[in-house]
């Protein structure tokens, strides 16, 4: 029952905040925040996106007494969106992997472009852009926090956001099942596929091959029920 309680808080803690998945909190995501601070682990400070607004927020939820925001986590700022000078990106596609709700598009030694609908100005891209080609722009004037961001917005955030998990998870059960398909393939030729033509040597490597197969399937089968 407690521990319906606090999933219950979890997702009204959750729900409080902006979704831009930013990391600046300290955790992967804004759903780990908000757990850990329904167990009690992480203080209600610790959103610069949510501002004193978000804080307050948290601290109603919670019933506590508001803290100011900690600037080791940063600083309340206006809304911006990531953009792209598209003369000097190289495509190298290390935004579009660092960017949590898949609003970077592009191609391998392509040029990329933001959607700008669906960048949350997490900055999350400006640190692995090898080139510097990528500037944050101010969208909301002097408005920031919440007053810069909207539940709309936040909404579209969180799916954004759990989209791309469910693809990048859909994506790595697709591999382990390609890698047991090719490991299937030498298996069935082994002999081809080996130096060794003793029967005892391929009868380790048919073993060792097989062990291989069966651990790349349970691993694609856990990933398609997660």
């Amino acid at each position: 029952m407690a521990q319906v309680g606090q999933q219950t808080l979890a997702q009204r803690l959750d729900d409080a905040l902006p979704q831009t998945q930013c990391t600046r909190c300290g955790y992967p995501d804004c759903a780990s925040y908000a757990q850990a601070m329904a167990a009690g682990d992480a203080e209600i400070n610790q959103c610069p996106p949510g501002g004193e607004e978000g804080v307050l927020r948290l601290a109603a939820i919670l019933g506590r007494d508001p803290l100011p925001l900690n600037p080791a986590h940063g600083e309340e700022m206006p809304q911006a969106v990531a953009v792209i000078d598209e003369d000097w990106c190289i495509g190298c596609t290390l935004c579009i992997k660092a960017c949590p709700t898949d609003a970077i598009v592009g191609a391998n030694k392509r040029m990329h472009t933001v959607m700008e609908a669906y960048c949350t100005g997490c900055d999350l891209c400006l640190p692995v852009c090898p080139v510097d080609c990528i500037q944050m722009e101010v969208v909301s004037g002097e408005r920031t926090g919440w007053a810069a961001w909207s539940a709309e917005q936040a909404a579209l955030g969180r799916e954004r956001y759990q989209a791309r998990q469910q693809r990048l998870e859909r994506e790595k059960a697709e591999h382990a099942q390609r890698q047991a398909a090719k490991a299937e393939a030498k298996l069935a030729d082994l002999a081809a596929h080996s130096r060794h033509t003793e029967p005892e040597v391929l009868d380790r490597k048919r073993a060792l091959v097989e062990q291989a197969i069966a651990r790349a399937r349970e691993k694609a089968q856990a990933l398609r029920k997660s």
